[in-house]
């Protein structure tokens, strides 16, 4: 297996169809340029991008890894562009290239051309392996539930169930049907910015103060990228409205055949309603229907993934440390809570 030579490249642009082509093949759409790009409109200042290119021998690229450079005193660390708001991340390759990818990691890593004492990699796939590949130090695992679809379609999927769960599927969206006007539609160019306030709204009303998800700089990015995401066709803002008036609204993002649940909201007032889980299966469905590959819950080991989800490949934060700097604050890492004082910013990063 030819090594991979890394070269840096200049802006996020520099990339051109190479990224866009690795992203689809990785299946991830927060691997994406335009991802990466809104994100370093609303978060990128001050710091110094450092976008490689790993290419094989012939010259093509095999894998593109968007990183930026965080001086945080004493230490200098590589990051993903993307992190915080994105739900994983990591190094853009097709699956078939991951082992000579993290073989080339902690070598790159090494080099000084990059000047760093760490490599932090945010949310990065667990069952990639690429903290047990590269040697890297886990900090937080988090669950990640997904369903697999692959060709069955709904009635299948609820077959394989409990006679409880699929009583509870059918007979709330038909009660909530018989007493009332039911609708689910997408949001599109004309309603996107009333849609998204919509969202917002109910998902503050759901959650108070218990959810970062949607905070004043969020808000913003999210805005940005669902009008980018809707033209390129990947967004799925669904609305259910009863009697004409919204009552809850689910945020996600249709990429390389996998549907992303990203976040949603509900009215409180129609709980006994069950409006959150109507719409929520409503949004399963449609990715059967569709004949989407997998359905991805994203972050989060809440109990209502686990009723739907039937695999959870997970998310780890890891780092790789270089240097008389990075290697010990790597071995101090116990937890992200003993980390050096400038590197807690990973907590406050991952808390959204």
């Amino acid at each position: 297996m030819e090594p991979l030579k890394f070269d840096l490249l200049d802006g996020l642009d520099a990339a051109g169809a190479d990224w866009a082509r690795l992203a689809e093949a990785a299946g991830n759409v927060f691997s994406t340029p335009e991802w990466a790009g809104v994100w370093w409109r609303h978060f990128g200042a001050d710091r110094e991008l450092r976008i490689l290119a790993g290419r094989d021998p012939g010259g093509t690229a095999a894998v593109i890894l968007p990183l930026y450079l965080n001086r945080s005193r004493p230490l200098r660390v590589l990051r993903f562009v993307g992190h915080g708001a994105a739900d994983q991340l990591g190094p853009v390759c097709a699956p078939a290239d991951r082992d000579r990818v993290a073989a080339a990691l902690r070598p790159m890593l090494a080099d000084r051309r990059w000047r760093a004492d760490l490599l932090v990699g945010d949310r990065v796939s667990a069952a990639e392996g690429w903290s047990a590949s590269t040697g890297a130090t886990v900090l937080l695992a988090e669950p990640s539930p997904t369903l697999a679809i692959e060709g069955r379609s709904w009635d299948e999927f609820l077959a394989s169930k409990s006679k409880n769960f699929r009583d509870q599927v059918r007979r709330r969206e038909r009660k909530l049907a018989k007493s009332h006007e039911l609708s689910f539609r997408l949001s599109d160019a004309e309603r996107l910015t009333e849609d998204m306030t919509t969202l917002l709204r109910l998902h503050a009303a759901r959650w108070e103060d218990a959810s970062a998800a949607f905070g004043p700089e969020l808000e913003s990015f999210h805005r940005d990228f669902a009008a980018l995401a809707l033209e390129r066709g990947w967004l799925r803002l669904w609305v259910c409205e009863v009697d004409g008036t919204p009552v809850a609204a689910w945020y996600g993002l249709r990429f390389a055949d996998c549907e992303c649940f990203y976040q949603s909201g509900r009215d409180p007032a129609w709980d006994e309603h069950s409006v959150g889980f109507v719409l929520l299966a409503h949004t399963i469905r449609s990715a059967f229907e569709d004949g989407m590959r997998e359905y991805r819950f994203l972050r989060g080991g809440d109990a209502y993934k686990g009723r739907f989800a039937d695999g959870d490949p997970g998310v780890e934060t890891m780092v790789v440390g270089r240097g008389s700097l990075g290697r010990p604050a790597v071995a101090a890492a116990g937890a992200i809570g003993r980390l050096p004082r400038g590197e807690r910013l990973l907590a406050r990063a991952n808390s959204g």
